[in-house]
């Protein structure tokens, strides 16, 4: 049995204060749920939430550096990531994709480091409006997904959750329904075993991710191939991200 995985993905809100006061309620209000939640701030509140020493949120980073260190301005490496209590790191995020020009080949190598250093990524897939209405969403899928494991040994490939985030439904309050979701997610989980095998798909976590809220989590969450979610907008309020994480009760 895959335990379900909820994270948020905070992007550029929340100064230190803001992301301390958000963690202990956020603490508070889902110490007694079986789901495992995550949560990645900006960089500048790791440090501050680490020293929350929180028992049942853990903590993530929005992306890494491929580099271990070295003379390379404004990058964070996972040396660093590892001192803040991160236990997961997001790679591949659309928004890293389409405006920063990440290749698949960068998130490859920045899957690689994480894993040599113990950190579990959530990589990110996902097709755009233009390409799911050209019918390219398996297509697109599929081919991110062979780039991002390509070399991945199986036994590090259990450590990774894959997050499916059609980027047409990123912040624009649309989601995919969650049969279409499910059939993506599905077609992953096929291509993870063709890559290693059944059984090994069948322990890995894929989640969904695009416009995620408390109205639509438990029809997403009782969809088969669905382990949790990676929530935006939603998981920057406590009320509403523990909502999404109680999404069985």
């Amino acid at each position: 049995m895959r335990k379900p995985i909820i994270a948020g993905n905070w992007k550029m809100n929340k100064t230190v204060s803001e992301a301390i006061e958000l963690c202990r309620n956020l603490e508070r209000a889902v110490h007694d749920s079986d789901v495992e939640v995550v949560v990645c701030p900006p960089f500048t509140a790791l440090s501050a939430l680490c020293a929350l020493g929180m028992k049942k949120v853990k903590l993530g980073a929005q992306n890494m550096s491929n580099m271990e260190k070295g003379a390379f301005t404004g990058e964070v490496s996972v040396v660093m990531l590892q001192d803040v209590c991160c236990n997961y790191v997001i790679i591949g995020h659309s928004e890293r994709r389409q405006i920063f020009n990440e290749t698949d080949q960068l998130i490859n190598q920045k899957a690689h480091l994480a894993l040599k250093y113990g950190l579990k990524p959530i990589i990110c897939v996902g097709e755009t409006l233009v390409q799911r209405r050209a019918n390219e969403t398996e297509k697109v899928v599929i081919n991110q997904i062979k780039a991002a494991f390509h070399e991945i040994p199986q036994d590090r490939a259990v450590n990774v959750v894959v997050a499916y985030e059609p980027i047409w439904a990123i912040g624009t309050g649309e989601t995919a329904s969650a049969e279409e979701a499910n059939s993506v997610i599905g077609t992953i989980r096929k291509t993870l075993a063709q890559i290693y095998d059944s059984k090994t798909a069948n322990q890995m976590r894929i989640q969904y991710g695009g416009s995620v809220k408390p109205e639509n989590i438990k029809e997403l969450m009782a969809q088969p191939e669905i382990d949790g979610a990676l929530v935006g907008g939603a998981s920057l309020n406590a009320e509403d991200f523990s909502a999404i994480v109680h999404y069985n009760e």
